[in-house]
C-alpha cells in the first residue's frame, strides 16, 4: 500500500474538518469551533479567573486559528496545535493584565454568582494570586512540565516550582477551612 493510500483511508473526520477549513470552507470552521470551543473556554477561563476575559480570549484564539490554519502542516494533533494557541493566547492576556495590576498584589474579586454551578475546587483556584494559579493550572491541569511553564510565563524554573507549592498549599489550607 503507497503511503498517500494509507493516508487517505486513515483520514478522519477531524481531518477532513481541517483540510476544509484550510480551502476557506466556513461551514467546516464553525463545526471546528462548536467542537473545540468549551475546550479553549475552559483553559481560557481557568487562567484568566474572570468569563468576560475567556470569552474574550476563546474568540481571539479561534481568529488566531483562522489566519493560521494554512500553516498547520499536521505534525501533531489539530487538537495539540489548537491547545498550544489557546494556552500562549491566554497567558498574553493574562500578562498585559499583569502589567495593569503590577502596583498592587490583589485577590480576584470572585463572586459565588458569578461562578454559578462551578465546583468549589474551581471556586478555590481562581482565588489564587495570579501567578500561583497560572503556574497551578498549566501544571497540574494542563500537564504543561515546569521548565515549558517558566518559559511561557517568562520567570525561572524554580519560580514556577514554588509557585506551584505555594497554590497546593494555599488550596489545602483553604479546603480545610471547608
Amino acid at each position: 500500500m503507497l503511503r498517500s493510500d494509507y493516508t487517505e483511508q486513515s483520514a478522519s473526520p477531524m481531518d477532513d474538518l481541517v483540510s476544509l477549513s484550510q480551502q476557506g470552507d466556513l461551514k467546516a470552521f464553525r463545526q471546528l469551533y462548536q467542537q473545540h470551543s468549551g475546550r479553549v473556554y475552559a483553559v481560557c477561563l481557568r487562567l484568566l479567573a474572570d468569563r468576560s476575559k475567556a470569552e474574550d480570549a476563546c474568540q481571539e484564539v479561534f481568529v488566531k486559528v483562522w489566519q493560521q490554519l494554512a500553516l498547520f502542516r499536521g505534525d501533531s494533533s489539530f487538537t495539540t496545535w489548537l491547545h498550544s494557541i489557546a494556552t500562549r493566547t491566554a497567558i498574553d492576556l493574562w500578562r498585559q493584565d499583569k502589567l495593569l495590576r503590577l502596583a498592587t498584589e490583589e485577590m480576584p474579586d470572585i463572586a459565588g454568582a458569578e461562578l454559578g454551578q462551578s465546583r468549589e475546587l474551581e471556586q478555590l483556584i481562581l482565588r489564587l494570586p495570579h501567578q500561583a494559579r497560572a503556574v497551578f493550572v498549566l501544571f497540574a491541569l494542563e500537564g504543561y512540565q515546569h521548565q515549558e511553564i517558566a518559559e511561557l510565563l517568562g520567570i525561572a524554573e524554580g519560580s514556577s516550582k514554588s509557585q506551584y507549592h505555594r497554590a497546593r498549599q494555599l488550596l489545602r489550607e483553604w479546603l480545610d477551612e471547608n
